[in-house]
């Protein structure tokens, strides 16, 4: 059986870069395929219609949506009713600038949900961010979200769902992922020494506390001169938390024991630590 799964990228966040492919790195999964729409940079309302309308389409076993602010009212909202209306399953991926109030509708519903809590939102002030420095960061996030483990315990998640279908489950039968990734759960089972251990927790905490400091940059401050210190101070966390990452991969191969999780082509993951080895 060929698992379909369809993936809707509404706006951007760093997780929405890297989701599809952390499912198959090598493109020879035989046991599973994804079809991707995205809206683009914007959150329109008929992009985001062309893009559910090109996704039920597709016909898959289950949807994943991955938006920014994936509780506040608007498209990603109503892009996630309009799959749940076609029968589809949904996994809702987002980051999280909002209230625990905002989210008890999400998490008592019937989607399943991966709050990304270290995959910030952007220092957007005109004054501060061009092409290079949306690059540069993202470019950061998406190493913190790496080497953390938080995109690992994502796709794990989601390949849990995968295993399901091919077990015959289907629709409401679907056990979906509600998952809060904080920094415990984060870096859970990914390193082999205390050090690398807690210099990759240090950079999910630093992560996630951007998102606010960027909140108050872009919403909570005025005059430039003002507000840009405060955006590129956020940036600056965001590349120590990097650097920290980079760190504590580098204790990691300095041990051998960088922990690698293929899959198999038939979507099997398998393990191994040593660098001169097979993964079993």
């Amino acid at each position: 059986m060929v698992v379909k799964v369809g993936v809707a990228k509404l706006g951007n966040i760093a997780s929405g870069v890297m989701v599809e492919l952390l499912l198959d790195e090598r493109a020879d999964r035989e046991d599973m395929q994804t079809f991707m729409a995205t809206s683009g940079t914007k959150l329109e309302v008929e992009d985001v219609e062309r893009v559910v309308s090109n996704l039920i389409a597709y016909k898959p076993d289950f949807a994943i949506v991955v938006s920014p602010n994936g509780v506040l009212p608007g498209p990603p909202v109503g892009a996630r009713e309009a799959l749940k209306e076609a029968g589809i399953p949904v996994v809702v991926i987002t980051d999280d600038v909002t209230t625990k109030k905002e989210w008890a509708a999400l998490k008592e519903s019937d989607f399943g949900y991966i709050i990304q809590k270290a995959d910030s939102m952007i220092g957007a002030r005109r004054e501060f961010l061009d092409p290079v420095e949306m690059s540069d960061y993202n470019g950061n996030l998406v190493k913190v979200l790496t080497v953390t483990g938080a995109f690992r315990k994502m796709q794990i998640a989601l390949d849990a769902v995968i295993d399901q279908v091919k077990a015959g489950k289907a629709g409401a039968d679907l056990e979906l992922p509600k998952i809060v990734m904080t920094a415990d759960k984060a870096v859970k089972g990914e390193f082999t020494n205390d050090y690398a251990y807690a210099k990759a927790r240090a950079a999910y905490e630093i992560a996630a506390a951007v998102a606010m400091v960027n909140v108050k940059g872009c919403f909570m401050t005025k005059g430039f001169e003002n507000y840009v210190p405060i955006v590129a101070s956020a940036h600056e966390m965001m590349r120590s938390a990097m650097i920290l990452c980079e760190e504590a991969r580098e204790i990691e191969k300095g041990c051998d024991g960088v922990v690698r999780m293929p899959h198999k082509k038939d979507g099997t993951i398998v393990s191994k630590t040593t660098l001169i080895s097979k993964p079993e």
